[in-house]
């Protein structure tokens, strides 16, 4: 049965949207591994590019809000965030092409996959150490002075971040989810990029590869449903994301990454499942 824009939808797809970008906010992933999940539950009928659509815009929608935030906040590595960006965007075109021929089954097995791959990885790296505690080896080649906060020196090594970047601009694309599962870790626990910094830089990849991805579904022609929906989320996104940026320097960073690996390994298990009923 088509979808059907109902009172109910008008009213909760707004504050589901506020909520999810509010989460993803804070800890830099953008939402839409959060979104796919929800809205695999609500639009049982909805083929993947039309979930990749709709979550893909909340994502940009969510990321672009908060990368204003964090412009004025002076939060962003916009160096490291060129390399990121430079090799996502061929492979987020890449991505958005395979997902407009995977079947609904395989795309749910898929995703179920890589949310518990990536959530024992973050359990494991959040729950061992953080980055700022590990042995420095290399001079800071970055600074950032926070607008009203501390100032981050640290060390990126660039061509690592070029071998980084195609990876998560193809899964950015592919499963829908902004690439932020990937980048926040890379950026975090590889490239040692301090946490608020990596966050804020993150989000500004997602503005970009989500952007991209769409682009790429749309000329292609795969996008032909989702649009109404998307709006809808992407409204309470712009807001959410607004809040999740206020919480984000007054909540527990290795908290709240636990809580989402945790979070994650339970989505993943219920989509490999829902994949093979």
């Amino acid at each position: 049965m088509p979808f059907q824009l109902t009172p109910v939808y008008i009213v909760l797809l707004p504050v589901l949207g506020a909520a999810v970008a509010t989460l993803g906010t804070i800890v830099g992933l953008g939402g839409g591994f959060i979104l796919i999940p929800i809205l695999i539950v609500l639009f049982p009928e909805a083929s993947p590019a039309a979930l990749i659509t709709i979550s893909l815009t909340v994502v940009f929608l969510n990321a672009a809000s908060a990368t204003i935030m964090n412009i004025r906040a002076h939060r962003i590595d916009f160096r490291t965030a060129m390399l990121l960006i430079v090799g996502a965007i061929p492979a987020s075109i890449a991505g958005a092409v395979a997902s407009s021929v995977v079947s609904r089954q395989n795309f749910e097995v898929l995703f179920g996959v890589l949310l518990i791959i990536g959530a024992m990885y973050i359990f494991w790296r959040g729950a061992k150490t953080s980055p700022q505690d590990q042995e420095v080896r290399h001079d800071p080649n970055r600074e950032i002075r926070e607008r009203r906060g501390p100032i981050y020196r640290f060390y990126v090594n660039g061509l690592l971040a070029g071998v980084i970047s195609p990876l998560a601009g193809f899964v950015s694309s592919f499963f829908g989810i902004g690439g932020g599962v990937i980048h926040l870790p890379a950026l975090t626990f590889i490239l040692k990029v301090p946490l608020r910094i990596a966050s804020a830089t993150s989000l500004l990849v997602l503005v970009v590869t989500s952007l991209t991805a769409i682009l790429t579904l749309f000329l292609s022609g795969a996008i032909h449903e989702g649009w109404r929906r998307a709006g809808l989320l992407g409204l309470g996104a712009l807001f959410g994301a607004q809040i999740g940026v206020y919480f984000s320097s007054r909540v527990n960073p290795k908290f709240v990454l636990l809580l989402l690996s945790a979070a994650m390994a339970m989505v993943g298990i219920r989509q490999i499942v829902a994949g093979f009923g």
